[in-house]
């Protein structure tokens, strides 16, 4: 196989791909659902952002509004006792597990009722009632526990499978190499997502790679793989449905690597708009003609499945719901401070 054959080219140009969704011969019921998780952590997402620009939010916040369709996608095939790590970029591999909205807000609010009673914030999330045991902001530092929690799940002759979610960045360290190398020798179920979104911070991948494409990493350690278009939600479900079914039934690792833009930039609600090094205001509009949510409702409405008169209800009531869901976590209560040498180890 040549290395040109791993191009991204078509994936990656961000004049393509801007076309609706195809929608036909789809469960409507399942099409809905799928709506309705995008649209779920859109908003939460917009929330988010728009209460750190306000200054109500003291710590950083990483957004994936742009991204979703990744990780709705892939929770699509996924039980609670997979085991699911992530990264600085978190809120959406959560929230499309069916965790708690309020306990997310609240913990971005350093507030007890948190996923760590307030202690984590936006980058150190977990939840294992819903499969998902954690996420760090050191780039590429959950790759090999999801490989160890891949281990565990063989050894314990459990057919669940661990994930990691990591960005086109986080192949810069060694360790993402040491993982892929180790995961396929012990065969070990997990699913590596690569959520290419181009940028690593503010830097085009195309001033760090001398290849767009992050799959060839898995070819050179003989792991199947699959590169989709991350902005189509019924591409991330089919395809990453294909790998974890392999990851259980044949109990070897698996690669999605998924080409995305995000909406705003690296931290918090800017645009990063010329900030970076090739994150151009075109690009931006351009990329937002393949947002996936837009794109999957043009689908939605050319099947007859919805109307946009269903579209903007459903929307209104999410936001509704989630207005409500920031009020309470807004006024719940902060962690008594003598308590913070508890949380330091393990009992």
């Amino acid at each position: 196989m040549q290395a040109e054959e791993f191009d991204l080219i078509d994936l990656a140009n961000a004049e393509k791909y801007n076309h609706p969704i195809d929608c036909s011969n789809r469960d409507s019921e399942l099409l809905k659902d799928l709506l309705k998780s995008l649209l779920e952590i859109r908003i939460v997402e917009n929330k988010i952002a728009l209460h750190k620009k306000l200054g109500d939010i003291v710590g950083p916040v990483h957004l994936a509004a742009g991204q979703e369709a990744i990780a709705v996608g892939v929770s699509s095939s996924l039980t609670n006792s997979d085991r699911v790590f992530g990264a600085h970029r978190s809120h959406s591999h959560l929230l499309a597990l069916g965790s708690d909205i309020k306990k997310l807000f609240a913990e971005i609010l350093g507030k007890v009722t948190g996923h760590s009673k307030g202690m984590g914030g936006s980058m150190h999330l977990q939840d294992s009632k819903f499969g998902f045991y954690g996420s760090v902001p050191i780039v590429a530092g959950t790759i090999p526990l999801a490989v160890g929690a891949g281990l565990a799940a063989k050894m314990q002759s459990s057919n669940n499978i661990a994930v990691s979610y990591f960005g086109d960045g986080a192949v810069e360290e060694g360790v993402f190499h040491e993982s892929l190398n180790l995961s396929r020798i012990l065969r070990c179920p997990t699913l590596f997502v690569c959520e290419n979104n181009l940028f690593s911070s503010h830097m085009h991948i195309s001033k760090r790679q001398p290849n767009s494409s992050i799959a060839r990493f898995a070819y050179c350690n003989d792991i199947d793989f699959r590169v989709i278009d991350g902005n189509n939600i019924l591409d991330c479900v089919d395809k990453s449905s294909e790998l974890i079914n392999i990851a259980r039934n044949e109990c070897k690792p698996v690669f999605l690597e998924a080409i995305t833009f995000r909406i705003f930039g690296h931290v918090d609600w800017r645009e990063d708009i010329d900030v970076g090094i090739n994150r151009s205001e075109k690009d931006l509009k351009l990329w937002k003609l393949r947002d996936p949510i837009k794109r999957f409702v043009e689908g939605l409405v050319n099947e007859k499945i919805i109307d946009y008169v269903y579209f903007e209800n459903i929307e209104k009531e999410i936001k509704q719901r989630v207005d409500i869901l920031w009020e309470e976590a807004s006024k719940d209560p902060y962690p008594d401070l003598d308590e913070s040498d508890s949380y330091l180890y393990s009992e």
